[in-house]
């Protein structure tokens, strides 16, 4: 197994066609919740993985003894290397949409940016639900969203605002995107 990329709470490998990622221990925790947060956290993410109705990698094998999940590779365009060289405008478009449906069926991705973005066969694939949680408010819904507003400036600056636009435009849902409105004012005031 090749390392692909190693963050703060996993490492992905690639074998064949799939990539595994694997909960890493973390030696400050006491290791009885140690264990418990990590399978906790893996079943989590392969059951979210398991239910989502938008394009995201299929799950193939949950390991709990190695806190590992056994899913599809995707090949394809990382979007937080190659968003401003491609048809931006019509993917933030489709995040905007695919985004709506995740939130319509309750799921809040809690770290949506686009490096967890992969852009394959024409359509995004959202990957690393390792912070997904299920909400129906309103807030959570508008703070997803925020999140992602703030990776697009962060790391696409020089298009963000259309970029952003085009997420709105997708996304459509006016009461989701008032209060959206009312989060990002409440970060503007607390700047100054």
């Amino acid at each position: 197994m090749k390392v692909i990329s190693q963050g703060a709470e996993a490492v992905l490998y690639e074998h064949e066609d799939k990539i595994i990622k694997k909960r890493i221990s973390k030696e400050y925790r006491i290791p009885e919740i140690d264990y418990e947060l990590r399978k906790s956290r893996t079943n989590r993410e392969a059951k979210v993985l398991k239910k989502v109705e938008f394009p995201a990698p299929r799950v193939f094998n949950v390991d709990n003894k190695e806190m590992s999940i056994e899913m599809e590779k995707i090949d394809g365009l990382k979007l937080s290397e190659n968003l401003k060289n491609i048809d931006y405008k019509k993917i933030c478009h489709q995040i905007g949409e695919q985004v709506a449906k995740m939130h319509s069926a309750n799921l809040i991705h809690g770290d949506l940016t686009t490096s967890n973005m992969i852009y394959a066969d024409n359509k995004v694939y959202f990957i690393d639900f390792g912070l997904s949680f299920t909400s129906t408010k309103t807030e959570d819904k508008a703070v997803d969203l925020h999140l992602l507003r703030q990776a697009l400036e962060s790391r696409h600056n020089e298009i963000y605002e259309e970029a952003f636009k085009a997420v709105k435009e997708g996304y459509g849902d006016s009461s989701i995107l008032k209060r959206l409105e009312e989060v990002e004012l409440r970060g503007r005031n607390k700047n100054k």
